[in-house]
């Protein structure tokens, strides 16, 4: 009922906004032809609640912020008959206002999302039966049992039964982890092959699952909002402009110069400042692939100075590829791997698909197997037209009395040592080669990562892998600083280490795991095409079309979007005080005030709409 009521207000918020916008239009082109100024729609629906806001802040809390700025600055120009001008400042305020109100829904959306993956039930083993019970009513040192296809509701370590288990909702690794009695499993997590019992070490609202629910939750509440410029100033303009009216006048004995100076003093320009540039921004950065989910991380990008990435399905595409192919005579390249595609085509391991992608690829003539067995933590084996085919790792060639060459076992090796996974392929008893499969680095990673590094940042990767595949992918894409075999309280721990010695941090990812980081960060950047809804909901940007290319301009044109915001915000000051003096000594009326105060504001804008065509070298 309260996400129904929820989405209701932003559906009443989004409708008053359209309305707004229409009425503006209408008073630009018809005003003429109408009875009455449309403008007073966008006035009546968007300014007064600012108004009524800040009035009532004021009084209750003295609260002044930029509100009661925007608040003189829509009276002022309906005192002067700037109907447009007030309608304006009143529709850009609120825009601001509901992007930052839609970012507080998806931060609760993904927080029920990260939820929505917590398993339900347990089947609880006990004296030789079983119970079906809630997730939450296991304690430590229960034994549960995890049919193939089921969630593992609690962390805990194998006790019997071997299997591959999904990790990449804790790891962020796509590879399946293969495990049998003695090694950990995490709650969240999905078993797919072989039933396993479990001995519950960590169940209920410890387990990993509810622990990252924690802390997302966590950052959420501990990131910092950006303050806007006009909210640390409001004070002192707002008092400046009040003192100055009275004083002139006291000294003029005219009210009319009193007024004139609130109109120019009126921070129209002031106020447009930032949302007009952000908003420019947001729509360059939209042309090139960036959704921007909340504003202000425009101007927190532009402070970044660690970029952590990642690996799988960041830097790397995510899915495992053949990287090399070894044969071992009388076998040719391509006759071991149609042998090995074939016995592979009803397997649903990512490296057996991967291997029949390949084989497909290469154009191969492939059969389908007439027998098949998974061997689970070793491989499979298969009868492809007649013959009995092997494919797996060297446990399961020696347990088909397989004779693996020194050079072949040599081979295999350096293979892993480079972050690849190395399969044999046998025939008949007779080794036919190798397989090598890597999570391939993207094509752009490299080339991103150096122009970053160009313009001042530390490239970072953070990764749930081990030690020896991060170092050998960081070593291709020239990241210097690895910390691999990452969980995400780990990923989340680093974050705040850096922020809290004074750094700014942009974290890129693409997975659950990567969802606490992506939050706490200063700036949070999921990838949209293989990432997870939940870094999504967690992040400020998402990359739509999924590449990294366009990064170093998103880095660029942050800057640049910040050196706009503050030479309009020097712009708009130097008007105010320029022409409060004119008016104040009479040499500026209302009505030139009127022309200034707004010309103030379209050069503001202006500048701030050249962003939308900007482009960095």
């Amino acid at each position: 009922m309260e996400g129904a009521m929820e989405l209701g207000g932003a559906g009443k918020d989004a409708a008053f906004l359209v309305i707004s916008a229409l009425s503006l239009v209408a008073s630009f082109f018809f005003r003429s032809s109408l009875p009455f100024d449309p403008a007073w729609v966008a006035i009546v629906l968007c300014g007064l609640p600012i108004v009524v806001g800040a009035a009532i802040a004021l009084v209750t809390e003295f609260d002044v912020k930029a509100d009661v700025l925007v608040s003189l600055a829509i009276v002022a120009s309906i005192v002067i008959g700037e109907y447009d001008a007030a309608g304006i400042v009143a529709f850009i305020m609120q825009i601001g206002s509901f992007l930052e109100e839609a970012t507080v829904r998806r931060a609760r959306a993904g927080i029920e999302r990260l939820v929505g993956l917590t398993p339900r039930t347990a089947r609880l083993v006990g004296e030789g039966a079983e119970q079906l019970v809630a997730a939450e009513r296991v304690v430590a040192g229960q034994v549960v049992r995890v049919l193939p296809g089921e969630s593992i509701p609690v962390d805990g370590t194998v006790l019997s039964g071997e299997t591959s288990v999904d990790q990449s909702v804790v790891t962020g690794e796509s590879m399946p982890v293969d495990v049998r009695a003695g090694d950990v499993v995490y709650s969240g997590t999905l078993n797919q092959l072989g039933s396993i019992d479990v001995r519950a070490d960590r169940a209920g609202d410890d387990g990993s699952i509810q622990r990252m629910v924690r802390l997302v939750r966590s950052a959420d509440a501990g990131k910092s909002p950006v303050v806007r410029t006009a909210d640390r100033w409001a004070t002192v303009i707002v008092a400046a402009a009040l003192l100055i009216a009275v004083f002139t006048w006291v000294a003029t004995g005219e009210v009319i110069r009193a007024v004139t100076v609130l109109v120019v003093f009126c921070p129209c320009a002031l106020v447009l400042a930032t949302p007009t540039a952000i908003m420019a921004a947001i729509g360059n950065a939209s042309k090139r692939g960036f959704l921007t989910r909340e504003g202000s991380a425009m101007e927190s990008l532009a402070r970044t100075t660690h970029v952590v990435f990642d690996k799988t399905g960041t830097l790397t595409t995510g899915v495992p590829t053949i990287a090399s192919l070894e044969a071992v005579s009388p076998f040719d390249p391509r006759s071991m791997l149609e042998l090995a595609a074939s016995a592979e085509r009803k397997s649903e391991h990512p490296l057996g698909k991967a291997i029949v992608e390949g084989a497909e690829s290469r154009g191969c003539a492939l059969s389908d197997p007439e027998r098949f067995d998974v061997l689970v933590g070793r491989g499979l084996t298969a009868t492809v037209a007649g013959r009995r085919v092997a494919v797996g790792n060297a446990e399961l060639m020696a347990s088909e009395s397989v004779e693996v060459a020194e050079d072949a076992l040599a081979r295999a090796q350096r293979e892993e040592a480079a972050g690849r996974t190395a399969v044999f392929v046998s025939c008949d008893g007779r080794l036919a080669g190798t397989i090598a499969l890597a999570d391939g680095l993207r094509d752009e990673s490299a080339h991103v990562v150096s122009d970053l590094a160009s313009m001042g940042l530390v490239p970072v990767l953070l990764t749930g892998d081990n030690e020896r595949t991060a170092r050998t992918i960081a070593a291709q894409a020239g990241i210097g600083e690895v910390h691999a075999a990452c969980l995400p309280e780990d990923k989340m721990a680093y974050v705040q280490r850096i922020e809290a010695a004074g750094g700014k941090v942009c974290m890129i990812g693409d997975g659950v795991n990567d969802a606490p980081a992506l939050r706490l960060a200063s700036v949070g950047v999921a990838m949209g095409g293989v990432g997870s809804d939940v870094a999504a909901d967690a992040s400020d940007i998402v990359l739509v079309d999924d590449g990294l290319s366009g990064l170093a301009h998103l880095m660029a044109l942050s800057r640049r979007t910040l050196r706009t915001i503050r030479v309009n915000l020097s712009f708009s000051m130097a008007l105010n005080v320029a022409a409060t003096a004119l008016a104040a000594t009479r040499a500026l009326g209302p009505v030139g005030g009127a022309l200034v105060h707004n010309i103030g504001s379209v050069l503001v804008i202006v500048n701030s709409a050249l962003l939308l065509r900007w482009r960095s070298r």
